[in-house]
């Protein structure tokens, strides 16, 4: 496989204000970093910039045990800002609120509660970006265009009553 020389643009991480090592970093990533390497091969600046910012994972998820299934709700963490579908407090997610799973190569082998459109979970099931990822489209607004983000179709934690009334069926596992 040859590798392209073009950069992608690690604004493109829609994430944004500075809370993020893509945007820290600054610098621009190799096209196509991620095809034919190992999420675990990944630097810091890359694994951040494969994240499309759909925010689905920051959505309260409902688990059954047998059959074992996982339903998404609209409820978003308390951290999630509705409006720009960002959180909060990326860096101190993980301590503010008890749940909030942070990925790693090794995480996600075991994350089946992750969205079919993950970016995560489709390259460690051996799949490719698809065409309205950020790093694919180079556009950070494709996310929404394409009806892939949660922004503007949540509701808070603690507005929303009983999680199971919350139930959708435009994220799938």
């Amino acid at each position: 496989m040859s590798k392209s020389t073009e950069k992608a643009d690690s604004s493109v991480d829609n994430r944004g204000g500075g809370d993020y090592l893509a945007a820290q970093e600054g610098g621009s990533l190799d096209h196509g970093f991620w095809r034919g390497r190992a999420l675990s091969d990944l630097s810091p600046a890359e694994w951040e910039a494969l994240c499309d910012g759909c925010a689905k994972c920051c959505l309260l998820k409902l688990e059954y045990a047998a059959p074992r299934q996982v339903l998404y709700t609209n409820v978003r963490c308390r951290l999630l800002d509705a409006t720009t579908c960002r959180c909060t407090d990326y860096r101190n997610r993980s301590r503010r609120v008890s749940d909030c799973v942070t990925l790693d190569a090794a995480a996600v082998q075991e994350s089946y509660w992750l969205p079919r459109t993950c970016a995560y979970r489709r390259l460690a099931e051996g799949g490719d970006l698809p065409d309205w990822h950020p790093l694919v489209s180079g556009n950070p607004l494709s996310v929404q265009r394409s009806g892939n983000s949660v922004c503007g179709r949540t509701v808070a934690e603690d507005e929303a009553g009983k999680p199971e009334h919350h139930i959708v069926t435009w994220v799938r596992c």
